[in-house]
């Protein structure tokens, strides 16, 4: 049953938003909006349910650092695109993530705290200036603080569907849903110019 909402709930953010929805597409004037734009398209929810995944795959202090560093370099990001900083490769690296994040956990990748740690800040930094683009100069704080909540909500549901992910059909539904999450990066890049 597990396996099932596993794949469900991986299929339906895939397919529920379109990808690449950065950089004027939505309004971004409030705490609210801040709050659904990171369940707006499918690679912020990828991305977000992979690390929590692989998190919990690695275990111990990876639980908690990997997205606490993710969530504080996504607003170092925000606050980078905020004072116009720019950034190349934005989406294709919002793309990669997907990828990379998605085969971690499709392949149980174990890779040292401070790695991990290193890998999340990178992408993250990447996912937060596409938010920060797109922040009106009015509403930078309850924006942020909206796409930070969320996210960190994201991460927190996908630990919490690993962690009652146990034993080998738990497992191997986890290692299914990073190789959909890897598969749909992939399709993300397609679309990525």
């Amino acid at each position: 049953m597990l396996r099932s909402n596993l794949l469900a709930v991986t299929l339906t953010a895939t397919f529920v938003a379109p990808a690449l929805a950065h950089t004027g597409v939505y309004q971004v004037t409030s705490f609210s909006a801040g709050l659904a734009h990171p369940v707006s398209g499918a690679d912020h929810i990828l991305a977000m349910t992979a690390l929590g995944l692989w998190a919990v795959s690695v275990g111990g202090r990876a639980i908690w650092i990997w997205p606490t560093t993710f969530v504080a370099a996504m607003l170092a990001g925000f606050a980078a695109a905020s004072l116009g900083l720019a950034a190349p490769f934005v989406e294709t690296v919002i793309a990669l993530s997907v990828v990379a994040l998605g085969l971690f956990v499709a392949l149980a990748v174990k890779a040292p705290l401070w790695l991990g740690a290193a890998i999340a800040g990178l992408f993250a930094f990447f996912h937060g200036h596409a938010h920060g683009a797109e922040a009106a100069a009015q509403s930078l704080i309850p924006y942020a603080a909206g796409f930070a909540l969320t996210t960190a909500a994201l991460h927190a549901g996908a630990i919490g569907l690993g962690l009652l992910a146990k034993g080998s059909t738990g497992k191997a539904a986890l290692r299914a849903t990073g190789g959909i999450a890897a598969l749909s990066g992939l399709a993300l890049m397609v679309g990525v110019t």
